[in-house]
Parts: structure tokens; sequence; C-alpha cells
């Protein structure tokens, strides 16, 4: 069985309320379980998971807790102009956890995922904290932030603007290729880089950079697992695309 709990709480880092949905084993010592950060998109927040799909289903299959941050639309960033959203998912969440839950923050029972917005935001904390997580894995993912930044019009190049700062350009931390090229430039070894699984549907518009970016991981010697099939950005791909991660990141520990 898992508890389904709907926190509210205050951040230091935000200095405001937030809230999270967490999904938690009952019956097993919570320190010992998985802990999978499960990112939400642009237009969610921390209930859409639990709503539009059975991840409390899949989190129960797997013995695995399950934590969705609120982030609101701020593309899991430290804003320019706003709220250090990125600095509260990546230091900060985890230790409320931690306090909250008794979840561990060991890497190796620690797991990011998102979807979209989150998918970004997942592979950007990989990238800036390589050795907090397992494995990573993204769905329908924003992974060409600088093309979306430049091309964008009207109300969002505000938000954006807000966010990444004027002048339709991205900062090297936030760009998910030029951190790549970093970590190739850099004397890291693969080993310190989380297990890869990205996916995205056939029809969905993301599904280029998609494959370009699992593409340029591989290439430099992380390890990834691309898949795609029919769908587009919607919850009809993302909730059997987070179940397929769940059993690629944890049947074969289950011995399945």
């Amino acid at each position: 069985m898992m508890a389904h709990i709907r926190c509210d709480f205050r951040s230091e880092t935000l200095d405001m309320g937030t809230s999270m949905t967490a999904f938690l084993p009952e019956g097993i010592d919570c320190s010992k379980a998985r802990v999978v950060y499960l990112l939400h998109g642009l237009a969610d927040n921390c209930t859409g998971w639990a709503r539009y799909t059975s991840v409390e289903r899949y989190a129960r299959r797997y013995n695995v807790a399950v934590i969705i941050p609120e982030v609101q639309r701020s593309f899991y960033a430290d804003m320019k102009q706003g709220i250090p959203y990125f600095s509260f998912v990546s230091k900060e969440l985890p230790r409320i956890c931690s306090n909250m839950f008794g979840l561990s923050q060991e890497r190796r029972l620690n797991y990011i995922m998102g979807l979209s917005m989150g998918g970004y935001g997942a592979l950007k904390s990989v990238f800036n904290l390589p050795g907090c997580y397992e494995g990573c894995a993204t769905f329908s993912a924003v992974t060409d932030i600088a093309d979306s930044v430049a091309t964008m019009q009207g109300q969002r190049a505000l938000e954006y603007e807000a966010i990444f700062g004027k002048g339709r350009t991205v900062a090297q931390n936030c760009n998910l290729f030029a951190m790549l090229e970093s970590f190739k430039s850099s004397n890291a070894h693969a080993s310190e880089m989380p297990r890869f699984y990205m996916s995205c549907g056939r029809q969905d518009g993301f599904l280029a950079q998609n494959e370009n970016f699992a593409e340029k991981l591989v290439q430099a010697g992380l390890d990834c697992k691309f898949e795609s099939w029919d769908g587009v950005h919607n919850w009809d791909f993302w909730d059997p695309a987070v179940e397929k991660a769940f059993a690629y990141f944890f049947e074969e520990k289950e011995g399945h």
C-alpha cells in the first residue's frame, strides 16, 4: 500500500509557503526506499501526475517513494526576476523530504524524472549535481531551451525574459547542450553521471530535439536509452512513459 499525501509547507529558499504531492510506501523503512523526484510540466502543478496517470500504482509495484514538487511556470530555474526554484528543488527539497519522511539522500536510492518542462528540469539537475542521482528519465522533454527562448513571441517571451533574462539568450548553466559539452571537455568520468532513459511521442513537436540530445548523450559515452512510439504531447503518452521508466530502472533490481 501507498500513503498519498498532499503537503503544504514553508520553504526557506523560496521564502514562502509551497506544496508537494508525496507517495510513500507503507510497511517498509522509508530510509531504505528508492525515491523518485517527479517534475511537472509548464501547464501543471504538483497534482497533475497524481490526477492524470497511474503513477501511484507504478510506485506501489516497486515500493518506490515519489515526490512531486510545485514550481509554477519557472522552468526549474533560479529566475532572473523571480523565485529560486532550481535551488529549492535540487538542494532544499531533498533535505525537507529527509526530515519529514525519513527519505534517504544517498545517490544509489535517488532518481529524478519529468515531463516537458519537467524533463528539462530533470536533465538540468543531473548536469549541475551529477553525484546526487542514480537515474534520470525524461518524457517529451524541452531539451533545446535556447531555441525556445530565441523564437518565442508574445506573453511567453515575457515569461522567458523573467526566467532567463533579457536578450533572448540562455546562460551556459541553463543550456543543456552547453552543459553536455562542458561535461565532455572536463575530466569527469561517465560513472559520475546517472543512467538516462528518454522517450518522446512520434507525433510530438519535441521529437527531433529529444532524438538529438539522446544521441549526443550516447556520443559523450553516457548510458542512455531512448524510446519513441505513437503519441503526442499529452497524458496519453506520459502515463505509459513513466510506467516504462519505472520498469527500466527498477525491474532488474527486483529480479523480475
